[in-house]
């Protein structure tokens, strides 16, 4: 019989760092999102407007073909160093952006800046699930939305600010990962982790529900990324100011955070199968009424409706996979989540394009949110009626 290593409560400053480095992940690529109508004026020419989109959602592929590697480093290495250099990456390939004068050539550092964020991405989760059990751990999953969900609320208007003076300008709000970088050098230390023989395992990494798991958070992904990357061109026909984009489309960032500040008490009274789908059926809800809308103020609305349903659908998905990943394959479940939703973010705007071309970024909305809502509760369905036979 194993005996699990005792896990020491880390620092509040160690907990603080992680969080802070929670912040710069998700909304990393849509930093540079209120910067694009002027980008595409820049780099006018054959392809400009499919490239500067490419330029924010690169970004995102990187991420997702990366996130498995660093998956194993944080499994075979630890979670600090693999902390603390992608922070170190982040840093660098963020702030190079400012000084490139290719379009080319920024999509080469946004591509290496997508490997620094699933490092970091992958190490933070894998460090949270590594430090706590139970209801700690649910708790905690839900402060690590929460802040990188106010990561958008506070970088996405500076963005939209800085972007009113220079598009280049957004590029330097990537600088904050050096300090994160020195304080997880600092304060962060990996919790001691069940010691096995190489090649051993406690069980099967990746099993049906695991890649369920995957693909839900790959469409949701996928729809609620219309926001960074469609919003800025919906919002510019009713003549809003890059610094209106960046505001409205940090409250959906807000609610966000509000929901997974919410997902700690959902859990005790919902299954993680009942959180998914009022989580989902939120999202599309919330992308009918941006579709529909007729005013920067309503797509607002709409916004903040499906801000809500990711921020409880994202803490949930990680707490599922930590649930069934063995504990010596935690970090390479726990990537895959990270492909999964980053993999959305990159296939969204080449996904909705030839909807959009065909009826119009309004039109794309409602049918997006439309067949999202009407999926989950189909698919709640199904699960409802097959339990239902199982218990009989």
């Amino acid at each position: 019989m194993t005996t699990r290593p005792t896990v020491t409560t880390p620092s509040l400053l160690a907990r603080g760092t992680i969080l802070a480095a929670a912040a710069l992940t998700i909304m990393a690529a849509a930093i540079i999102a209120p910067s694009l109508p002027e980008m595409g004026k820049v780099f006018a020419g054959p392809g400009a407007d499919l490239l500067v989109r490419l330029a924010l959602t690169v970004t995102s592929l990187m991420i997702a073909v990366s996130a498995p590697v660093s998956g194993m480093i944080a499994d075979r290495v630890g979670r600090r160093p693999l902390l603390v250099s992608s922070l170190v990456l982040y840093a660098i390939c963020g702030t190079a952006g400012y000084f490139v004068g290719d379009i080319y050539l920024l999509l080469v550092t946004r591509a290496l800046l997508g490997i620094a964020v699933g490092g970091v991405m992958t190490a933070v989760s894998a460090t949270i699930t590594d430090w706590f059990d139970g209801p700690r751990r649910a708790a905690f999953l839900g402060l690590q939305q929460a802040f990188a969900s106010l990561g958008g609320v506070v970088f996405l208007p500076l963005a939209g600010l800085l972007a009113s003076v220079s598009w280049r300008a957004p590029f330097w709000i990537y600088a904050v990962s050096a300090a994160v970088a020195l304080f997880a050098v600092l304060a962060v230390r990996d919790a001691p982790r069940d010691m096995r023989p190489r090649g051993a395992s406690s069980g099967r990494a990746m099993t049906g529900p695991v890649l369920g798991v995957y693909v839900l958070a790959l469409v949701a992904t996928l729809v609620f990324y219309m926001a960074p990357t469609q919003l800025p061109f919906l919002l510019g026909g009713f003549g809003a100011s890059p610094v209106v984009v960046g505001v409205v489309i940090a409250g959906s960032t807000l609610t966000s955070a509000l929901g997974a500040l919410a997902y700690p008490a959902l859990r005790k009274r919902l299954t993680a199968s009942a959180i998914t789908t009022v989580s989902i059926v939120l999202l599309g809800v919330g992308w009918l009424l941006v579709g529909v809308a007729g005013s920067v103020v309503a797509v607002t609305a709409g916004l903040l409706v499906g801000g809500f349903g990711v921020g409880t659908a994202v803490p949930n998905f990680t707490m599922r996979l930590s649930e069934l990943a063995p504990p010596d394959r935690r970090g390479r479940v726990l990537s895959g989540l990270v492909t999964g939703i980053f993999l959305g973010q990159f296939l969204s705007p080449l996904a909705v394009q030839p909807l959009i071309a065909a009826t119009g970024v309004g039109t794309a909305f409602i049918w997006a949110g439309a067949a999202l809502a009407v999926g989950a509760v189909v698919a709640a369905a199904g699960l409802w009626q097959r339990s239902g036979r199982a218990k009989r």
